[in-house]
């Protein structure tokens, strides 16, 4: 595989309106956060001509195109849940290097939470003939779909309850320094076993919030990103992967497909899991991010418990992690990959005041889709 190392830039991020946000559609949340991320490049509308979307219904390139009356020279909808926004950015790299567009959004948004509120219906996979059919009588819901992958994990390796709350606590510290965090008050571990269970043996505050919200990427070619507002934030490395759709063939449930687009992107990058100054994982819940700490090389399978013991992961540890507060404290629309760089582009800048990485250089960016069905990695540095 061709290497895509800084071939391209990422220039401009932002995060749209973020929480309760009864008030907006998902289309003026997405047009929201592209004029701040615009605003935050110094470029203008104009300057895209590469649209990538995940989220919207039936067409969404078009309607997004559409709506923001862009014309796009290359347009890409790839749709695999959480981890969308990190292969779109592998999948615009690679079309800005081929010469097939120059600057390309990727956003997102939903008003999950309102619409829950309000109702609205949520369906996923109703296909009679669909491999999920299997699971659906029986009670089948993502989040068992998880829980299952943490019972086999507790059974094979030992993996404990408190371990996995380590990672919620820690998340949570990170949160209590970000003022646009939905949950900042401090949690300890008790306070994570204590709460109820949403599907055994993952509580209520092993799961992620659930809150409207969008935010937009800008992706642009290496002689762009050199003469714009900001620093340019460079693509060092990208992978991705799937192994599955529905959790009943999802070939183990200790392992997911960040082994293999991790090992792409590192491979791609010329770095290991050492050379990582922050990582940003999808937090949809602890056992999500156990998983990955695994699959992506900073420990060995099966150890993933005992090595978030002891705050590692915490302000001050010798992981940085989720360092806006993550799925479990700060944000989660329902697709939460897109927040993983906005996270990672601010701390490499060092715009994150209060819970800033010191002499952060390099951060890692991995999301998972589906039912640990997909993952996708982009490993990025500064000059």
């Amino acid at each position: 595989m061709g290497s895509l190392t800084k071939k391209a830039a990422i220039v401009g991020v932002a995060e749209s309106d973020l929480g309760i946000v009864p008030d907006k559609t998902p289309l003026e949340l997405i047009a929201q956060a592209t004029k701040r991320a615009l605003d935050d490049a110094g470029l203008v509308k104009d300057d895209i001509d590469a649209l990538f979307n995940a989220g919207l219904p039936s067409h969404p390139s078009m309607l997004l195109g559409e709506y923001l009356q862009i014309q796009p020279t290359f347009t890409d909808s790839t749709q695999t849940g959480g981890a969308s926004f990190e292969m779109h950015v592998q999948h615009a790299t690679a079309a800005i290097a081929a010469g097939l567009c120059h600057t390309a959004l990727i956003c997102y948004a939903s008003t999950r939470s309102s619409d829950r509120k309000r109702r609205l219906p949520f369906t996923r996979g109703g296909d009679p003939r669909s491999p999920r059919s299997v699971e659906t009588p029986f009670g089948g819901t993502l989040i068992s779909s998880y829980a299952l992958a943490a019972q086999r994990h507790m059974y094979q390796y030992g993996t404990t309850s408190e371990q996995l709350a380590e990672i919620a606590v820690a998340t949570r510290k990170w949160a209590s320094m970000n003022p646009l965090a939905m949950m900042r008050d401090p949690l300890t571990i008790e306070d994570v076993l204590n709460s109820r269970i949403i599907s055994s043996p993952l509580h209520l505050l092993d799961c992620c919030l659930v809150t409207d919200g969008g935010g937009a990427v800008i992706v642009t070619s290496p002689e762009r990103a050199r003469d714009l507002r900001k620093p340019p934030v460079w693509v060092l490395g990208c992978g991705e992967s799937h192994s599955h759709e529905s959790i009943v063939n999802m070939p183990d449930l200790t392992c997911t497909s960040a082994k293999q687009s991790g090992e792409a992107a590192f491979k791609m990058a010329g770095l290991t899991a050492e050379d990582i100054d922050v990582a940003e994982l999808y937090d949809s819940f602890t056992i999500t991010v156990l998983l990955q700490l695994e699959d992506l090389g900073f420990c060995q399978k099966g150890e993933g418990g005992s090595f978030v013991e002891g705050q590692r992961t915490a302000p001050g540890g010798e992981l940085p992690m989720n360092t806006n507060g993550g799925g479990l404290s700060f944000t989660h629309t329902g697709m939460y990959g897109i927040f993983l760089l906005i996270e990672a582009v601010s701390q490499l800048r060092g715009e994150c005041g209060e819970r800033q990485v010191p002499g952060a250089r390099v951060a890692l960016c991995n999301a998972v889709g589906g039912m640990l069905s997909a993952s996708a990695t982009v490993i990025l540095g500064r000059d």
